[in-house]
């Protein structure tokens, strides 16, 4: 296997550049690093059924004086004016409006889950101006004319700890803490009531729910152990919930890698302790773990998002000396980048969806951020050929953080407000400034592998790793 490797600036390189994605190493059957005699997890089922980072710099924190990214413009945007209205459900929301300031922040629960093929969401909510919050699920249709919310409350109040996730067949997945276990059931509208069926629980302390499966219709959870972590199916499965895999270390995150809900990235640490590095998990083949990236041999290296059609991957890692947002190509031999324009000063970047259906043509997919500050959140639009971050107000009332993309490059953005209690605000990817050649993000920061040290998978053999970048 050949892992990346650090190239510091000064020795024939250019400065502030690192090494490529584990570009060798295939996704699919081929070598596991399961270690025998690892304890099992805890976990008993009880039946019921870009441009250059030239600067080191946390992404988040001041950046260098003047322009971020090389266009003359500041890294930071002057206010916009405050004249814009919020845009109404289904229409095009102005993007000169000023970044809203928050006013309530709710950290339990998620503002929104939203299905991997966008037809549907889901949330805990709570009725309005109620002074003792009682909450219930509340499922979003999303693929319709027009968007639309139906209630799915049960005889007494969720906790506000618990999870909920929607599958693609309109019911709504429910997780609950009772005691020392956690307890699956699917809700569903019954004319004015609401069903219910369950579908076990797990004897544990932890559990985290894995975002949407691709497959809409499976859903997984983490269980973390003493050396292990184990994956479990949920919702999906024949007999309630199943365990599928123990991926020994500590692993969080979760990000899925292809269409069939098989491909599974996690951010793992290994027993004894060391850095942060993103594997994935071939769920078919009983958890097979392969690496995913190796920036550098000391560096935490975090998976955020990856679409599955152009093989775009958006990452963190501390490979530049700081924590820094970073984009790479699956199975391609360029290096990962950090673009300096995504670490404007005295604000803090997330991104939370890409733009789907850019087969082959990483550079051009659109990318959304959630942009937190001072004056409150805002969305910021990014693509990896543009070089740019542009600024844009989020509606009044978004469900902050949440969001997708269309094929034909529309930022689908849910939100809420006084007489709109469900709506989606749309905005178009703005345009990025064409670039000469070699100056379109995809060329390398440093000079490209020989073909000796970089050798990618056939695509016959890892159909997720024979990805390359045009030109």
């Amino acid at each position: 296997m050949t892992s990346g490797t650090y190239a510091p600036a000064g020795a024939g390189t250019a400065p502030g550049a690192y090494a490529t994605l584990a570009t060798d190493v295939p996704l699919t059957p081929g070598g596991t690093d399961n270690a025998p005699g690892i304890a099992p997890t805890e976990g008993t089922p009880t039946a019921a059924a870009s441009g250059r980072g030239d600067e080191h710099g946390p992404a988040g924190t001041p950046g260098p004086p003047g322009a971020a990214d090389g266009s003359g413009e500041p890294a930071t945007p002057p206010a916009p004016p405050r004249d814009a209205a919020p845009a109404a459900s289904g229409h095009r929301a102005a993007p000169t409006a000023q970044p809203r300031a928050e006013t309530f922040v709710r950290c339990l629960p998620p503002v929104l889950t939203i299905a991997a093929d966008r037809t549907y969401a889901a949330r805990l909510t709570t009725a309005p101006g109620t002074s003792d919050p009682a909450w219930f699920p509340e499922r979003w249709t999303l693929d319709g004319p027009e968007p639309y919310a139906v209630p799915l409350p049960l005889g007494q109040p969720e906790e506000a700890d618990s999870d909920v996730l929607p599958l693609s067949d309109g019911r709504v997945l429910i997780r609950r803490r009772v005691a020392d276990r956690h307890t699956f059931s699917l809700l569903y509208p019954t004319g004015p009531g609401t069903g219910e069926l369950p579908l076990g629980a797990i004897e544990c302390t932890d559990l985290t729910l894995l975002p949407p499966s691709p497959d809409g219709m499976s859903a997984y959870a983490l269980l973390p152990g003493e050396r292990s972590t184990g994956v479990w199916l949920v919702a999906g499965g024949a007999f309630g919930p199943e365990h599928v895999a123990d991926v020994p270390g500590h692993c969080s995150g979760g990000t899925w890698l292809d269409r069939e809900g098989r491909l599974l990235s996690l951010d793992r640490q290994l027993p004894g302790g060391g850095p942060v590095k993103a594997v994935a998990v071939d769920l078919g083949r009983g958890g097979e773990v392969t690496p995913l990236l190796q920036i550098a041999p000391e560096s935490n290296d975090r998976l955020l998002l990856a679409d599955a059609d152009s093989g775009l991957l958006l990452l963190r890692s501390d490979a530049p000396g700081h924590d820094r947002l970073g984009w790479g190509v699956l199975g391609s031999c360029l290096p990962v980048r950090f673009p300096e324009c995504l670490r404007p000063a005295d604000v803090a970047v997330t991104p939370f969806a890409v733009q789907p259906g850019q087969v082959l043509m990483p550079e051009s997919c659109a990318v959304a951020l959630r942009i937190d500050g001072a004056a409150g959140s805002w969305v910021g639009v990014w693509r990896p050929a543009g070089r740019r971050l542009h600024h844009l107000a989020a509606p009044e009332g978004w469900l902050t953080g949440a969001g997708f993309w269309s094929r034909e490059g529309v930022l689908h953005l849910p939100y809420e407000q006084t007489g709109a209690p469900c709506a989606v605000a749309l905005l178009d990817a703005p345009a990025d400034d064409v670039h000469g050649v070699g100056a379109n993000g995809t060329q390398p920061s440093v000079e490209a592998a020989p073909p000796a040290v970089c050798k990618p998978v056939p695509l016959g053999r890892a159909p997720l790793t024979g990805r390359r970048v045009p030109g």
